[in-house]
């Protein structure tokens, strides 16, 4: 299947969770978040973790923020500038009575964007994704803002969040993707990628 089948398809199966069952999966993620660095990538008390706000049936809550922050980390947010697809901004998240409504309907922290070269000081990187492969490869929304944003970044801080039947075998790929070095799904928690 090419990008855009498995996209249409990982879109069709999440809309499909019901209410009740989304939200089990999402408490999972929330709970292997909350356990950082268990089982997962090393990560220092204190360190800067970059995130995201999800949005429909995107995988996880706000309340992975705040376990976050409550772990002692410092969370950075993205932000989506004007104009066509770019790398993208980060903010500080402050807690959710500083987020707006930014582009594209997402949540975005009201402050000052930090500077540029922050995500590289950032311990881990947890991306949304639609779907990724065992070999790291990823499936976003094809708009690239992602991988426009992490090509230097080391693979070992990348986790791509995904829902269990989304970490497959194999996915199409091209020379632009970044590989992830590690899945999070609530069944499984977090998973290191390209070792097989």
């Amino acid at each position: 299947m090419d990008k855009a089948t498995w996209r249409k398809l990982a879109l069709e199966r999440r809309d499909s969770l019901s209410p009740q069952v989304k939200a089990s999966l999402d408490a999972s993620i929330v709970t292997w978040i909350a356990n950082l660095p268990e089982g997962g990538p090393r990560v220092e008390p204190g360190a800067a973790i970059a995130a995201y706000v999800p949005i429909g049936s995107e995988p996880g809550t706000t309340a992975m923020l705040e376990v976050l922050r409550e772990g002692g980390f410092r969370v950075l947010l993205p932000k989506v500038a004007a104009g066509p697809p770019a790398p993208l901004r980060w903010a500080w998240y402050d807690g959710p009575e500083s987020l707006h409504e930014g582009r594209f309907g997402l949540l975005e922290p009201s402050g000052d964007s930090a500077a540029p070269d922050v995500l590289g000081d950032a311990a881990l990187i947890l991306v949304p994704a639609l779907s990724v492969d065992r070999h790291g490869v990823r499936l976003g929304r094809g708009a690239g803002y992602y991988d426009r944003s992490i090509p230097e970044v080391d693979t070992d801080k990348l986790v791509a969040v995904v829902f269990d039947d989304e970490l497959v075998d194999e996915l199409p790929s091209d020379d632009f993707d970044v590989p992830m070095g590690w899945s999070l799904t609530p069944g499984e928690g977090f998973r290191r990628l390209g070792t097989s």
